[in-house]
């Protein structure tokens, strides 16, 4: 066996729990762990573990995906959604247009336009792509 492989079989002992996510109780120790660095400053490019940080981070969004799928959503849905979220009415969202175009955008007889998406976006502090009509695969 070489040296490699055993140096790796020594430090996987450690890490292999860390970096392991396969049941409920390993996410939930993992986004923990997670927690953890962020308070800790990892965050920042600059720390020792900024670099564990994105794997984790990149190890839990693998399990979510996996186990908690996101529906698919077209930007007419996310959008009552979050107005739902916000308790919002059609005419508290003049980024949008005037009530009767929210109502149209809602309806299905209008889609999103690019500047109301970003505008969108900005708003409820969300990535612009949850408003974009996907095609089915």
């Amino acid at each position: 066996m070489s040296t490699i492989i055993n140096e790796l079989k020594e430090h996987w002992v450690a890490l292999g729990p860390i970096l392991t996510i396969r049941t409920e109780a390993d996410y939930d120790a993992a986004v923990a762990r997670m927690d953890a660095l962020i308070e800790d400053g990892a965050i920042d490019p600059g720390h020792p573990l900024h670099d564990l940080l994105g794997v984790l981070g990149t190890l839990l969004h693998d399990y979510e995906k996996r186990h908690y799928p996101m529906p698919e959503v077209n930007g007419a849905e996310m959008l009552r959604f979050l107005m739902d979220q916000h308790g919002l009415k059609q005419s508290d969202l003049p980024e949008v247009g005037k009530q009767s175009v929210v109502s149209e955008i809602l309806s299905g007889r209008r889609a999103l336009n690019v500047r109301q998406i970003a505008r969108l976006a900005a708003r409820f502090k969300v990535p612009a792509d949850v408003f974009i009509e996907r095609e089915a695969p």
